[in-house]
């Protein structure tokens, strides 16, 4: 049985990327970035006036009194001063007026008679308030590397490259696929014997969270032929499926012997792990993913968290995300030589660290549990008693 580590070499060796396409600056928020982007030009591209004030020439920093020449609006070409004795009223955002070196703010003026006299005490230096050219970026500086997820920040810096379409990664279809006799939807009657289905719903909203909506969301009933025929045309049509249930080794799980008479590689079933032990990952000769996860609603969670979603930001080209270390804030004993994905709610300490409370269930099937936990630390295996103060891999719901 596989480690977690080496269950997560075999995933990332057997994925292929998806394809890239050119897609129109105002619809990339959130894709992944395909290639790196360069600056069109120097950043900022000129001497840029910092605040709104006044622009002189820094001689000797004794002046205090200026006759204002004109008006340098952002937008405008370059005005040229003509003499020390004067000054530019100037705009933030403008580019400086040739001549002109320093930059005093409104707030160190005081503004009368068509002059501006600076306050008692204001300390010059030459440069002051003023974004030299190229401080930022020259021209044909890489700003964005390829793998870069585009949010907010992103997006800024990719328009200033000029460009009107960005290569980045095509969406993944995404199927998530339960199986289950027992599953009844909301709102719909139910019967003693049955459960609610909320794997499905987790799943989804996990996946949407993390940038990744599901295309396709599918029930099945623990019928083999149902299974197959719903599967063989959910691996037509989807880059990755995300199944739950179905992939112990009971009599009504269906699903390995479904997918490997569909042609689909078995690359692992188990890992060496607690939750989630059965969930089994594979590849079809067309190399489409597939995540078989346990049934049970921690195990569904505890799987996506750990590999799906990073399978998922490895498909798109995104730059790893490695989990962030988190010092275990009580002591917590696992009995199992098994790998222990154990959930917690998150803080900090006065330097700062991430302290992670252990919030334990009370087995696989209660999710209920995980209602206002953060996250999982990944705890070696046991039999051992954790103390306080070890320092764990975190990973975010």
């Amino acid at each position: 049985m596989l480690t977690p580590a080496e269950a997560d070499a075999a995933i990332a060796a057997a994925l292929a990327p998806v394809s890239q396409e050119m897609v129109p600056l105002p619809a990339c928020a959130g894709r992944i970035l395909q290639a790196a982007l360069y600056a069109e030009r120097d950043a900022p591209p000129f001497d840029r006036v910092a605040m709104d004030g006044i622009a002189f020439r820094y001689e000797n920093g004794g002046r205090k009194r200026f006759r204002v020449a004109g008006i340098q609006a952002a937008g405008s070409p370059a005005l040229s001063l003509g003499s020390a004795d004067d000054c530019f009223e100037v705009m933030t955002g403008a580019i400086l007026p040739a001549g002109c070196d320093t930059v005093v703010p409104v707030e160190d003026l005081r503004m009368a008679d068509g002059h501006a006299e600076l306050h008692e005490g204001v300390q010059l230096s030459p440069g002051r308030h003023v974004h030299r050219r190229g401080s930022d970026a020259r021209a044909g500086e890489i700003v964005l590397e390829a793998g870069t997820r585009l949010a907010a920040p992103e997006l800024a810096v990719a328009a200033s490259t000029g460009l009107a379409k960005l290569p980045v990664s095509r969406v993944p279809r995404i199927a998530v696929i339960s199986t289950g006799d027992e599953l009844v939807e909301p709102g719909a009657p139910i019967l003693d014997h049955q459960v609610r289905r909320s794997n499905a719903y987790g799943l989804a909203g996990a996946l949407t969270l993390a940038g990744f909506p599901p295309a396709t969301d599918l029930q099945l009933p623990d019928l083999e032929d149902v299974i197959r025929t719903a599967l063989d045309a959910a691996l037509d049509q989807h880059d990755l499926l995300v199944l739950s249930g179905g992939v112990s080794a009971g009599r009504y799980d269906h699903v390995p012997g479904v997918l490997a008479s569909l042609d689909v590689r078995s690359h692992f079933h188990g890992i060496a792990q607690r939750p989630g032990r059965p969930m089994w990952f594979g590849t079809s000769a067309a190399g489409k993913a597939v995540f078989a996860l346990p049934g049970n609603p921690v195990s569904v969670l505890v799987c996506l968290s750990r590999y799906v979603i990073p399978a998922l930001r490895r498909l798109v080209g995104a730059t790893a995300l490695p989990a962030r270390p988190a010092v275990l804030a009580q002591e917590f004993r696992f009995d199992k030589a098994l790998t222990c994905f154990l959930p917690v709610s998150v803080g900090y300490d006065q330097q700062g660290r991430m302290l992670a409370d252990p919030r334990p269930t009370h087995g696989s099937g209660d999710f209920i549990a995980l209602a206002g936990t953060d996250g999982f630390v990944e705890l070696p295996p046991g039999p051992a008693t954790h103390a306080a103060g070890l320092v764990v891999p975190f990973h975010r719901w």
